[in-house]
């Protein structure tokens, strides 16, 4: 290749500048840029350090990609450009240049600050490389706008983000004037093959509510069998559905078959009661049953910052799941000998209610594990929770992918969005999303108008 073909080629190629929110959401970013160059600041590994201790998910991203580097690098200076892998076409450096000639962020924003120190190692990147595109990547909207002002390219990390949160996968539709003698055969049968029929999804497990006039029935489409099975309201551990769709997700949460299953929606439409009560009515089908949510801080402060130990640091965190076992504990006031039980399943941590990262490395066999509010996770994190599992191991994930907590996640690129758009074909997997409130008619007049 000639010197003028190979420089056109190395123009063409861009340099992708990231920052430490896109590492703490994905360890592994640096090798998601194809042929495209990837540098970090040497600001980023000071902040990394600060992560590398602890519990949390970005306490692991933070080590992950120490260690990535120090392996990768072996007898390379970081500081100059290398190969992170053999067959990788794009190359990676640390940069220590933050004293850009022509614009300085630390003269504009203000000195001392990481994130105009960041802006400055991009900006002086951008003048070293005059033909090739500098592009910072981050999670930061803020610092996304404020590169943007400084004449650099900026932009989201993409990687795990689903296109359209509004159009994400329901796992349920309703058809109108479908067949009366379908109808009749799914109620007097429970079963119909469904191969000959015009479903709208028969590439996933799916929901139905089915109608013609006055009759209507609502079934699940089986993507293996590719059959209708009529689903009857039944109830779990006292627990009644209120609406076809909390009864398309108690079939989901005790069918057998489906070892995954998610439920997405909005507060008060029953979302972790279901998923508890359907793990107590199948309790002796598994070993333990484990109830859990990621801790997220309280502006931005970790839970050490709480008064007491560990038990009572935690609670504040865990009690709307306390609350929900305590409403199905309820339903059973007036049998002493049910509520004994209950008290022994929390007393032998039968039941076990934890933050998430009390429970990771644990071992996920013969295990209902519920995860609530798992729209604050990210993507890397639900494929780790998922890659853990072991046999006869049911996981349920639960939450409301437009009340997001977590810095950096919004409702196209946390973990929830994630699972629910790459999972939906797969035969194991089930999903519902709840859109009828039923805590009380308060709760649905804030959430319709508020």
């Amino acid at each position: 290749m000639s010197k003028a073909a190979l420089q056109d080629k190395n123009s063409s190629k861009k340099i992708f500048v990231l920052d430490t929110s896109v590492i703490l959401y994905d360890h592994d970013a640096v090798n998601n840029f194809q042929e495209h160059d990837v540098a970090v600041p040497i600001l980023v590994l000071e902040e990394l350090d600060n992560f590398k201790s602890g519990n949390d998910t970005r306490n692991f991203e933070a080590r992950n990609f120490i260690r990535l580097i120090d392996k990768a690098s072996k007898n390379h200076l970081i500081n100059k450009w290398f190969n992170l892998k053999k067959n990788s076409l794009g190359k990676f450096k640390v940069v220590l240049d933050e004293h850009p000639k022509k614009i300085n962020a630390e003269k504009l924003f203000g000195d001392g600050k990481f994130d105009n120190r960041i802006l400055n190692a991009a900006l002086a990147l951008k003048e070293e490389n005059p033909k090739r595109k500098v592009i910072l990547v981050s999670k930061d909207i803020c610092l996304r706008l404020k590169a943007k002002a400084l004449d650099l390219y900026a932009e989201d990390y993409e990687t795990g983000k689903i296109k359209n949160a509004d159009e994400l996968y329901t796992g349920k539709t309703e058809i109108s004037d479908f067949s009366n003698e379908i109808i009749d055969e799914l109620k007097n049968s429970g079963i119909v093959d469904a191969s000959s029929l015009m479903l709208p999804y028969t590439d996933s497990n799916h929901f139905y509510v089915l109608k013609n006039k006055k009759k209507s029935a609502i079934a699940f489409y089986d993507k293996v069998a590719k059959n209708l099975r009529f689903i009857f309201q039944e109830s779990a551990f006292n627990i009644y559905p209120r609406n076809a769709e909390q009864s398309f997700a108690i079939d989901a949460l005790l069918n057998p078959d489906i070892k995954l299953v998610s439920i997405q929606g909005n507060a008060g439409t029953g979302k972790t009661l279901l998923a508890l009560a359907t793990a107590l009515e199948q309790r002796k089908d598994f070993r333990q049953i484990y109830i859990t949510r990621p801790i997220v801080p309280l502006s931005n402060k970790d839970i050490g910052f709480l008064p007491g130990d560990v038990k009572a640091k935690i609670d504040p965190y865990m009690a709307p799941i306390w609350d929900n076992l305590k409403f199905i504990r309820e339903q059973f006031a007036g049998d002493e000998k049910m509520l004994f039980k209950i008290d022994e399943l929390i007393r032998t941590e039968k039941i076990q209610i934890a933050p998430l990262a009390f429970i990771r490395g644990r071992t996920i066999t013969k295990i209902f594990f519920i995860v609530d509010e798992a729209q604050n996770l990210t993507p890397h994190e639900v494929k780790t929770i998922i890659s853990r599992a072991g046999e006869h191991t049911k996981i349920v994930f639960t939450g409301d992918i437009y009340q997001i907590d977590t810095p950096y996640l919004d409702s196209e690129s946390n973990g929830l969005s994630y699972l629910i758009e790459n999972a939906k074909k797969h035969p194991l997997y089930a999903h519902i999303t709840l859109q009828k409130g039923e805590r009380s008619e308060l709760a649905n007049l804030a959430i319709e108008l508020l």
